[in-house]
């Protein structure tokens, strides 16, 4: 039998609203490849993300398209100069990596030549709300390590401070997603130094980073809508001091080993986040967690129910995938 591809849509209700400052959603809405080979079969699943110009149906078109290259035998190097960066690339690249890795008899970590990954804690994402619900929402969550706190408004600091105060034992991460301006940059980077936050991921527009260069970082700064792919490292040097790799972005675990290892080589701190998928997104994405100071890899704990088998969580804690999942 020679190689099969089929896509499916997929909808996973999430257990509450989630918000960020673009807006709001109540479900993840995914893409699943699966290459099946010599009895065996590869799956990989992507995020269709509006913020980079993608929808469902233009992945599904797009893993269509690569269809003929892929039952004819395609492999991920081929992948990699047929198809940009992004979703649909993701969905099949890891797919091909899950099949290898079967084939092989071998898991994904070993052909990837990556330390065997190993058990990591993942930060948990407070969704953008009211300061006060904020608050409540930090210390239902109080007990876990690491909370991700999404921001974007003009009135961040009570948001920062809501949440610290009901979450004192926690270190925090705050994601702006572009939410905030030149003219705030300086104000609410004081306000999460006071907050004692370790991290702060694109508190600018992409197209306005050019302030974070002239301005003194109190907190480290991550580059998340700013960083992509390798292309998109030259121009972070001077503003950013890490960058959230997520494999949606860069195309694929092929993609996001070789942005791990230049960006280090630059001297930028890793982070590994994910959008809001099930654990067969998450899976790929351990094998680099590592590397990493910070893991954002929590987008199972935000759906009302995960596949299975998913991977295993305990609290904030997330183990490697098993061969049932991927790899």
């Amino acid at each position: 039998m020679g190689t099969r591809l089929s896509v499916s849509v997929e909808r996973w209700p999430l257990a509450n609203v989630f918000t960020i400052a673009r807006g709001s959603k109540t479900e993840a809405v995914v893409v699943v490849a699966e290459i099946a080979r010599e009895g065996k079969v590869g799956r990989g699943e992507c995020v269709p993300y509006a913020r980079y110009g993608e929808t469902v149906e233009g992945v599904v078109a797009a893993i269509e398209a690569a269809r003929p290259a892929l039952e004819a035998g395609g492999n991920r190097q081929e992948l990699q100069a047929a198809m940009p960066a992004g979703a649909a690339r993701n969905a099949l690249d890891c797919a091909l990596w899950d099949l290898e890795a079967k084939l092989a008899g071998q898991p994904a970590w070993q052909l990837a030549g990556l330390p065997a990954p190993g058990p990591v804690t993942t930060a948990y994402t407070l969704s953008l709300a009211e300061p006060e619900a904020m608050g409540e929402a930090a210390a239902k969550a109080a007990h876990r390590p690491l909370l991700k706190v999404k921001l974007g408004t003009a009135d961040d600091a009570a948001r920062i401070a809501a949440v610290r105060r009901n979450a004192p034992g926690a270190r925090l991460i705050i994601d702006a997603n572009e939410g905030w301006r030149a003219d705030n940059l300086a104000a609410n980077l004081r306000a999460c130094a006071d907050a004692g936050v370790v991290l702060i991921e694109q508190p600018l527009p992409s197209s306005d980073d050019g302030a974070l260069a002239d301005v003194e970082r109190l907190v480290p700064v991550c580059a998340d809508e700013s960083l992509h792919d390798r292309a998109t490292l030259p121009k972070l040097a001077g503003r950013y001091d890490a960058i959230n790799i997520k494999l949606d972005k860069a195309g694929g675990l092929t993609e996001a080993i070789a942005l791990a290892r230049d960006a280090r080589a630059l001297g930028l701190d890793l982070m590994i986040g994910c959008m809001v998928g099930t654990s067969l997104a998450m899976a790929p994405a351990l094998l680099l967690a590592g590397q990493a100071k910070v893991i954002d890899l929590d987008g199972p704990l935000l759906l009302s129910r995960d596949r299975e088998p998913g991977l295993r969580y305990e609290g904030s804690l997330v183990y490697p995938p098993d061969a049932g999942l991927w790899g």
